[in-house]
């Protein structure tokens, strides 16, 4: 599922996407310095006419379309990025097969951080992260759930099933290690004195055939119920099985050394630690509800030796001797951050370890590769949303491009050495911890670029699509994601510009363009969009260059959903999706702003489940009726006045908004959610409500 190295054709192709990138790039700033004129020119006169109130009126609608144009700018330089990048893209697999079978390789540790996720999700995404094709690796699952007596029901039961799941892989993948360091020993014992070609290759192939059999029957018996396990079966088992299908194509000799390699890749292959951790169950670690506490409390942890001790107020952690350790938590060189949704494609280790060890990238602190979107959902929302997923890799790609990358926290290998260099101490609760990824705000990983930039480690997204994540299948989960996503990056913004101003220069001016867009775009442009549709601007806005604009920018965002595998015409459910997600944007905007006056961490409950779905906040609910309603009416009230151009505009959106209601969050399931959290508020009304004999009575 990964990139295919860029042949002569696709070259010629990306060429042409740059060409054509550019010049649409002109093309909009040809169409905003049209708009400009226009505006100065009517501001000039209203100056000398001192009408004070058009006068700022003016100001601020070309305030509010220098940032929408900022951001079309800002598409189409990534994207020249992007396809720049795509086109020099070289993978070193020589370097890469090397690194496999070295000794004394990095040590790699994969840390999957878990909160109430069901069995088989936990059970993919370990997996994915034991079958990396690299030597030297641990996998540890971070149980964050509660935790809760065995009297607690399906809670327990989820907390139980997590804690087992390591335990049962970790017996999978022994068993098989066990079998091939015996296979691996009979060959060097056989060959110690003397090496027969034939029969030790024959032996080989048999293994081999063994294995490709082996991963067929897995691949065959797997149960499918949707496109994430279809997805699964493709990355690993497939991947896996083709990997020995190859092997069995080679027609040239071996030599003893290679068939040695051969079997000790075999040993590689299911060589892998498996364990779990639960920083709840000790009153001495945080207890901070968050992904980044979860992540840091064990990391913290990281080359030493503990025993538990009991204590007054509770469980504690304590570091002691070797000799003495319940709990030994090994060094490391890299880190991996793995989402419990997410997968990763096997070569994902190999491949971003042997750039970040090559000389010239000693100080690449992070490497990547933005998540994708896992394909083939069925349900609107989820690809849809999936969709604008997709762009955001192209974006990200781009940024590297500007030397601007983001931590995109889904998944990231991550040098240990960069994570010392931004580590602070902290009190919780009165105990001393550790923070090396900030919790300040939920967006802990963009904040902490901030901090790795500023200690002079660089970012790097690698332009492949190794790495996966599910997308929320329904409003109410789509709303607490893009909610979490809104809330942080304007309270961010002091680090950005104390790190841009520190020393000041085209480069930084440059990096910062594409920095701070990426912070404050999601409150600019919602506020923005949304005075534009509501605030009653007349027909002395009306402007021939204000459509054109954006033309370009849906032009090519229409054509880059296409390459990806999604229709043109998603670009206006793509749209149609951004209005409904306005409020909810808006209410993670308000978030931060509450964050910075109170001073208060701002956390994200998980909102209960109705019939396999996550229930929507009632206030989004709400809200987006109320704006299709303001869409509507202020139409109809705008060609009433006269007002043509505006008023056709405004329904032109009520249309898209209501297709979204409708498609996205469906009439039935959004009147579902209203009368749940009505009764859920009014315990009375619970009763009998749940009880039909009280519902009869009364």
């Amino acid at each position: 599922m990964s990139c295919p190295q860029p042949d002569s054709v696709s070259v010629k192709k990306n060429r042409f996407e740059i060409k054509l990138t550019i010049g649409f790039l002109v093309f909009t700033v040809v169409a905003y310095a049209g708009v400009v004129y226009e505006q100065v020119r009517s501001m000039a006169i209203l100056f000398e006419m001192q009408a004070w109130s058009l006068f700022v009126t003016h100001i601020l609608f070309l305030i509010m379309i220098s940032f929408l144009v900022y951001g079309g700018v800002l598409y189409h330089l990534t994207r020249i990025g992007y396809f720049k990048r795509f086109s020099r893209n070289r993978n070193n697999s020589e370097k890469e097969n090397a690194l496999t079978h070295k000794q004394d390789a990095p040590r790699l540790t994969i840390l999957v951080p878990s909160y109430k996720e069901e069995r088989k999700v936990i059970m993919q995404t370990l997996l994915s992260a034991a079958f990396q094709l690299y030597p030297r690796r641990r996998v540890v699952l971070l149980i964050d759930d509660p935790q809760v007596p065995p009297s607690a029901g399906a809670a327990y039961r989820q907390l139980t099933e997590a804690r087992n799941l390591p335990k049962v892989l970790s017996q999978y993948f022994d068993t098989h290690k066990q079998r091939f360091a015996e296979l691996e020993g009979g060959f060097l014992n056989r060959t110690r004195d003397g090496f027969d070609t034939s029969d030790e290759k024959s032996r080989l192939y048999m293994i081999w055939a063994e294995m490709e059999s082996y991963f067929a029957t897995k691949i065959e018996t797997y149960d499918i119920e949707n496109h994430v396990d279809e997805l699964f079966v493709k990355l690993i088992y497939e991947k896996l099985k083709s990997i020995f299908t190859d092997k069995l194509k080679m027609g040239v000799g071996l030599t003893r050394e290679e068939i040695a390699m051969e079997y000790r890749f075999l040993v590689i292959l299911f060589d892998v630690q498996l364990d779990s951790f639960e920083r709840k169950r000790y009153v001495n670690l945080s207890h901070a509800s968050n992904k980044a506490m979860n992540l840091n409390s064990y990391i913290g942890l990281t080359n030493g030796f503990y025993r538990e001790e009991q204590r007054a107020e509770g469980l504690m952690l304590v570091k002691c001797e070797e000799r003495e350790a319940q709990l030994v938590v090994p060094g490391t060189d890299f880190f991996i951050t793995l989402d419990a949704d997410s997968l990763l494609v096997p070569e994902y280790s190999t491949r971003l370890i042997s750039i970040m060890e090559s000389p010239e990238n000693s100080s690449i602190g992070i490497a990547q590769t933005p998540y994708s979107a896992i394909p083939g959902a069925d349900n609107h929302i989820e690809r849809i949303a999936g969709a604008t997923t997709d762009i955001q890799y192209l974006i990200h790609q781009g940024f590297t491009f500007f030397n601007a990358t983001y931590w995109v926290g889904a998944n990231a290998l991550i040098r240990v050495a960069a994570l010392q260099d931004i580590r602070i101490e902290a009190k919780e609760r009165g105990y001393d911890i550790l923070k090396f990824i900030q919790d300040k705000t939920v967006i802990e990983d963009t904040e902490s670029s901030i901090d790795l930039a500023h200690n002079k480690w660089r970012l790097y997204n690698h332009p492949e699509r190794l790495a996966y994540s599910a997308t929320p299948p329904d409003f109410g989960s789509l709303v607490i994601q893009r909610r979490r996503w809104a809330n942080g990056g304007l309270l961010i913004m002091p680090k950005l510009l104390k790190y841009l101003f520190r020393e000041f220069s085209f480069k930084s001016f440059l990096e910062g363009f594409f920095r701070f867009h990426y912070l404050v775009s999601i409150a600019a442009v919602n506020i923005g969009l949304l005075l534009l549709m509501v605030l009653p601007f007349g027909k002395e806005f009306n402007s021939f260059w204000l459509p054109l604009t954006s033309l370009t920018y849906y032009i090519l965002y229409a054509r880059d959903l296409n390459q990806n595998g999604y229709r043109i015409s998603d670009v206006f459910r793509v749209y149609a999706l951004n209005l409904l997600l306005i409020p909810v944007n808006l209410g993670g905007v308000f978030k931060s702003i509450e964050q910075a006056l109170t001073g208060k961490h701002i956390p994200f409950s998980r909102t209960p489940k109705i019939q396999g779905r996550t229930a929507a906040s009632p206030l989004y609910i709400i809200a987006s009726y109320l704006l299709f309603l303001q869409f509507f009416a202020g139409g109809l009230y705008s060609i009433y006045k006269g007002f043509v151009y505006p008023g056709c505009f405004s329904l032109l959106n009520a249309a898209f908004l209501f297709y979204a209601i409708v498609r996205y969050i469906g009439l039935k399931e959004s009147m579902e959610d209203l009368k749940h959290t009505l009764v859920e508020k009014m315990p009375a009304l619970k009763l009998t409500v749940s009880s039909p004999q009280l519902s009869k009575q009364a």
